[in-house]
């Protein structure tokens, strides 16, 4: 049983802009997630994994080999490298890799090659929220076995008990350096609690121990729309070590305008972990995406940061020309493309819900070097 925290063993969680290994994500199956949408939402990962494909290894989760087939298809038609895509068997009852898939870390300093990547298996309890989330909650432990990798699930001390903690990578994001942002809504707050008996001290401990984050910044709420209640990454997402893009709502009369003009301030009065500022660049929102009578979830912020490329959903809106532009010029290194997205955020997330990237071995570009002189 390990006693120690990641932290304490020199592991931290990479920024995304960090060198990949892989993306991680999961064919689309539960047509209850797309209700009267489901048929374009694979041609919609074609697209996504189309891309991805060209950057880096895109490994798949289906559910059975018939799914791997039909998704092999789909890809093959679109002209996907099939040689650049590796498909694991695995049971899913959702495809939100980012908040059920595991958190990557990795450890700079000298030691085994083997030792340099490990994960963290957080408890995953439906965002607080849905029922059938049990495959989910095994899914990490499932790829640590697969990967060979160290494996921690993260608990804390509860009432003299060792409880396992609550968390969703889309609840977060960081820099790489230390700094952590999140937001109270998601975390803090009654609605949908995922760990009710920690409070913000409580948090910020496990965020030290095993991100390694030694500065948090908290947001306050997230986008209307949102089941999730309040995830960061429709909010603000650190671009580079002192950067954060943050969604503003230029229309007073919306509910998401106050909200989010609150984080912009929480943002531009922020420090990093050396206690520097940040620069805080404004992204636009959407017009209002409905169906059904529902607002959904629209949001530039839910970008996916991979090798050499950043996807970006985009919504057939007049917004979407601004967002990219302004992404392009955050990430002056990489190719930015937009992603249709309107089908998509039926099921109330876009690219960065459904990725989850798997670090790069630090040192490995070094090592191959070595090796081929």
């Amino acid at each position: 049983m390990m006693t120690e925290t990641p932290a304490q063993l020199g592991y931290r969680m990479p920024a995304e802009w960090e060198p990949h290994e892989a993306t991680w994500i999961a064919w689309p199956h539960n047509r209850d997630d797309w209700p009267g949408k489901f048929a374009p939402v694979p041609w919609v990962y074609t697209e996504i994994v189309r891309h991805l494909s060209r950057v880096e290894r895109v490994n798949i989760v289906v559910k059975g080999w018939k799914m791997r087939v039909r998704s092999a298809e789909c890809l093959d038609k679109v002209g996907v490298d099939l040689g650049r895509v590796e498909f694991v068997k695995a049971a899913t009852d959702r495809v939100w890799l980012r908040d059920s898939g595991p958190t990557f870390l990795v450890k700079d300093d000298a030691g085994a090659v083997e030792d340099r990547v490990a994960l963290l298996d957080w408890k995953f309890n439906g965002w607080a929220k849905y029922d059938n989330h049990q495959e989910d909650d095994r899914l990490p432990r499932r790829l640590a076995r697969r990967l060979g990798l160290r494996r921690w699930a993260p608990r804390v001390e509860v009432v003299g008990r060792r409880v396992r903690v609550v968390m969703e990578g889309g609840a977060i994001d960081v820099n790489g350096r230390g700094t952590l942002l999140t937001t109270e809504e998601c975390l803090l707050g009654e609605v949908q609690a995922r760990n009710p008996r920690l409070d913000r001290a409580d948090l910020e401990r496990v965020f030290a121990g095993y991100f390694g984050a030694r500065h948090v910044i908290w947001l306050g709420r997230g986008i209307l729309g949102d089941d999730t209640h309040g995830h960061v990454d429709d909010l603000a997402r650190f671009v580079d070590p002192r950067t954060v893009v943050t969604v503003v709502e230029s229309r007073r009369a919306d509910p998401n305008y106050e909200p989010l003009q609150d984080n912009r301030r929480r943002l531009e009065e922020a420090r990093d972990q050396d206690g520097l500022p940040l620069r805080v660049v404004p992204l636009p929102m959407p017009e209002p995406v409905v169906f059904k009578g529902q607002r959904l979830p629209a949001s530039y912020a839910n970008f996916y940061i991979a090798n050499d490329l950043v996807l970006v959903p985009t919504f057939n809106d007049p917004a979407d020309r601004e967002a990219l532009n302004t992404l392009a010029e955050v990430f002056p290194g990489r190719v930015v493309a937009g992603i249709h997205a309107v089908d998509l955020v039926v099921g109330l997330g876009t690219l960065h819900c459904l990725s989850q990237q798997q670090p790069a071995c630090p040192g490995m570009n070094r090592i191959r070097e070595l090796a081929h002189k």
